[in-house]
């Protein structure tokens, strides 16, 4: 039942920021008796398009990857083709990352060119059981074709800006030759723009969000044991948390989303998780995971940061996962 609400809350985000754009465009095109609105969405369309298909190239590069065989990596491509089959979605291609970060992400256009990856240290650092999880997590983001929908989603702010940056220049120019009126009218356009741009990047943020809870739901219905993806999102954290948040900007940029854990919080993160780690042994398992879910509480503060990132709060998460028990 909740894994079903969090398909509901993905597919609701999709209608609302359709419904949105689709609702904006024709305000402008009233407004303006002109369709230049259809040429800023077809320029979106067209970047986004781009962007869709050269995206597994600049992921390979950026995150150094390094596709295996079953005779170098067997006991990976078991666990990768077990739960594939489980998920009842074809087996992806399977690569290693050489970043020094742990990190484990899923990548590519569609089910059938869809490639999963974990990095050298994360291999090192998990137990059998954590990271047949976090794959788990993984062949979920691909079962639910998140990267196709958080690429058809990120159309909708750029169509806005797009707008707001062209409006904004021609009100300043006195709306292309027009009377001033026209300008302040295209002014007050490129004005509802960028309020529009803003919102429905929040919305994306929040589908973003989304669909880190759907995956790890997904883990925990393929596994059966969300105790163990807590474990690893704990020593994920533990792991990136010495990284310095400068040098991941700096070399990661946008590709942070494909992190399961966000690096450049991890030593905040780090602080709020370890009270789950009640015998400090450097793991969370089921009797920790469940004292967690029922205990820990998120600050105001939290929750308000939350609203700017693409993951959710770690304690957030692990807490949801804690309901996955019962």
């Amino acid at each position: 039942m909740r894994t079903a609400w969090l398909g509901i809350r993905m597919g609701l985000c999709v209608l609302l920021l359709f419904a949105v754009i689709f609702a904006f465009l024709f305000l402008i095109a009233t407004l303006t008796g002109r369709g230049t609105p259809e040429v800023f969405a077809l320029l979106a369309f067209v970047v986004v398009s781009i962007q869709f298909f050269i995206g597994p190239k600049i992921v390979e590069k950026t995150m150094r990857v390094r596709y295996v065989s079953e005779q170098e990596q067997p006991e990976l491509h078991r666990m990768v083709s077990e739960l594939a089959m489980k998920a009842g979605i074809p087996k992806p291609r399977v690569g290693i990352s050489e970043i020094s970060i742990p990190n484990a992400f899923a990548f590519g256009t569609s089910k059938k060119t869809a490639r999963v990856c974990v990095t050298r240290r994360l291999m090192e650092m998990l137990k059998r059981d954590e990271l047949e999880a976090v794959i788990g997590h993984e062949l979920s983001h691909i079962q639910h074709r998140d990267m196709a929908v958080i690429t058809a989603l990120s159309v909708i702010p750029m169509i806005c800006y797009f707008i707001y940056i062209s409006f904004f220049w021609s009100g300043i120019f006195g709306g292309g030759g027009r009377s001033r009126e026209g300008g302040v009218s295209m002014m007050a356009i490129a004005l509802i723009a960028f309020v529009v741009y803003f919102i429905s990047n929040l919305i994306v943020l929040y589908a973003s969000r989304v669909r880190e809870y759907y995956a790890d739901a997904g883990s925990a219905e393929l596994t059966g044991k969300p105790h163990e993806l807590a474990s690893a999102l704990y020593k994920m954290i533990y792991g990136s948390a010495g990284a310095k948040p400068e040098k991941i900007k700096k070399e990661m940029g946008s590709m942070r989303a494909f992190f399961a854990a966000d690096p450049v919080t991890a030593r905040n993160d780090l602080k709020d998780l370890r009270a789950a780690d009640l015998n400090r042994d450097g793991k969370i398992d089921e009797y920790e995971l469940r004292v967690f879910a029922e205990s820990a509480k998120v600050g105001r503060a939290d929750r308000m940061m939350e609203l700017f990132s693409t993951h959710p709060n770690p304690v957030s998460r692990v807490k949801r996962l804690g309901e996955y028990l019962y």
